[in-house]
């Protein structure tokens, strides 16, 4: 079964769960445009070379399409296709006006330099530049794509229109109109959810114990947030390995370790560390723990090890780590899993605090943004909870319920065709 008709998959039962209006489902099975493009690069050598890309624009119902744009040699339509209807679920479930889109390119960007890049991004952002804009639709970094990118893409797509547009793109450096707290929207989002989850379950931080696989950006900040408030963080795991301590770690002496010298494996036999083992990353996800934070890649539980994973409770902050049939197993154990649509939708409500910012030319402190990101994620984790119990679903087919409850009001009040 492919991304995407796994994606169809879950909509569906989540729309024969609540009885959606077929004909809106029937609206939602595709997405509303797609655009493919060839974008020829002359390359450092002199060579020239034609790369293709896709943008999806799913449904714009509640406002601009929104979704990120990555740069992978694995991208294809159906990916693009399929990531971009997640989008519209997303900011269904956190209830910000803003739809669903995903944009890609079929490159392997290490393989290119910083201006073969350049040429690239800036090539894509033209020949897309008729489809998007600051109240069409609104990209953002992705896999692979940086601040750097945006902003190409951002100055490119102002050449086009002829005037500066710093709302046609989010995840911005802070200096080219970026926000305060997209660093750390991801984590601070599904940390907010935990705080929520904690507090609907009665999990005592002092006691719980919590493994994250993935130490990117996302997974470090989970870590550090975790252990601030009190949660013991007693495994973490990277593409290069994955270690565990009875007496925990310290995110930022982790980070720096990594950082120094490449992974945080080598924090094993370091001062304050001799008590750490590394371990595969089949036997990581089996570890005993309280709760389990996949912050890493997709697919990381299966049909094939579901069975053997004892935690209590797993929050997804990276997109579809568990397949479907993982999924099943998990709810027939009794795992509760918080999915990625809420987990990590903190990362696209921030972007859409930097899209409002921008065209009403507003700049929010750090405080504000927080403050703002906390209600709506709090908010979204009650209202998935009550669609949970409502309809004795699983925390995930709630979470696509909450989005379509969105959408069916939006079509009912004019949006029929």
């Amino acid at each position: 079964m492919s991304l995407y008709e796994n994606t169809l998959a879950q909509m569906k039962k989540a729309a024969d769960t609540m009885s959606l209006d077929p004909e809106l489902y029937a609206v939602l099975e595709e997405p509303m445009r797609i655009v493919e493009v060839h974008i020829p690069v002359r390359m450092d050598d002199g060579s020239l070379k034609v790369f293709t890309g896709y943008r999806s624009q799913h449904n714009n119902f509640a406002g601009p399409f929104k979704g990120g744009i990555r740069y992978h040699q694995q991208v294809d339509l159906g990916e693009v296709k399929a990531l971009s209807a997640w989008m519209t679920m997303k900011t269904g479930v956190v209830g910000i006006p803003m739809g669903g889109g995903k944009g890609g390119i079929i490159v392997n960007p290490k393989e290119l330099s910083e201006g073969e890049l350049e040429r690239l991004s800036r090539g894509y952002a033209r020949l897309i530049a008729p489809v998007i804009g600051d109240q069409v639709d609104v990209p953002a970094p992705d896999v692979n794509t940086t601040g750097q990118i945006m902003s190409w893409i951002k100055d490119e797509y102002s050449k086009f229109v002829g005037k500066e547009t710093p709302g046609v793109i989010t995840g911005k450096p802070l200096e080219d109109g970026g926000s305060l707290g997209r660093n750390t929207a991801t984590a601070q989002g599904g940390m907010y959810v935990l705080d929520k989850l904690a507090e609907e379950k009665g999990i005592d931080p002092a006691s719980a114990s919590v493994v994250i696989q993935g130490f990117g950006n996302a997974g470090h900040f989970m870590a550090k947030m975790l252990r601030e408030k009190g949660y013991a963080v007693k495994g973490l795991a990277d593409s290069r390995g994955c270690i565990v301590s009875d007496s925990g770690f310290e995110p930022d002496e982790v980070l720096e370790i990594k950082k120094a010298e490449g992974s945080v494996v080598n924090v094993e036999g370091k001062p304050g560390y001799e008590d750490v083992r590394t371990c595969s990353s089949g036997e990581f996800v089996e570890m005993e723990c309280d709760i389990l934070v996949l912050a890493a890649l997709e697919n990381q539980i299966t049909g094939e090890n579901a069975e053997n994973v004892k935690a209590k409770y797993i929050i997804e902050l990276a997109n579809g780590p568990i397949n479907p049939e993982g999924d099943a197993i998990l709810q027939e154990k009794g795992v509760l899993v918080v999915p990625d649509i809420l987990a990590n939708a903190g990362g696209v409500t921030v972007s859409y605090f930097e899209w409002h910012q921008n065209v009403n030319d507003e700049k929010w402190t750090a405080e504000e943004v927080d403050e703002k990101l906390t209600k709506i994620m709090y908010d979204s984790y009650v209202k998935v909870a009550e669609n949970r119990d409502k309809y004795s679903c699983t925390m995930r087919i709630a979470a696509f319920i909450t989005a379509m409850q969105r959408l069916d009001t939006l079509w009912k009040e004019g949006k029929k065709i």
